[in-house]
């Protein structure tokens, strides 16, 4: 996977629910913006095709078929344990 670019992150408290962060994602791979759903707990994670949300209004499976395990390993260090914290 090619390196992907953050465009956007923020932490959301969520109320009583669990935290998570969510992230909008350049992927060169794909020639498509992902939104990333990150919960705290490691392998928590969705992904979501923005550009097909925004175009399309489709959250179909065939859509969104980006692995949540393989971006949970590249990105819940950047997102949930920056450096310095």
């Amino acid at each position: 996977m090619s390196e992907i670019e953050i465009v956007q992150s923020e932490y959301h408290s969520n109320g009583r629910a669990a935290p998570f962060y969510a992230a909008i994602v350049d992927d060169p791979d794909n020639n498509d913006t992902k939104l990333i759903i990150m919960f705290d707990e490691p392998d928590y994670t969705a992904v979501l095709s923005l550009d097909a949300l925004l175009d399309d209004e489709d959250i179909t499976p065939e859509r969104h078929r980006s692995r949540g395990d393989l971006f949970d390993d590249l990105l819940r260090d950047t997102l949930w344990y920056p450096e310095g914290d």
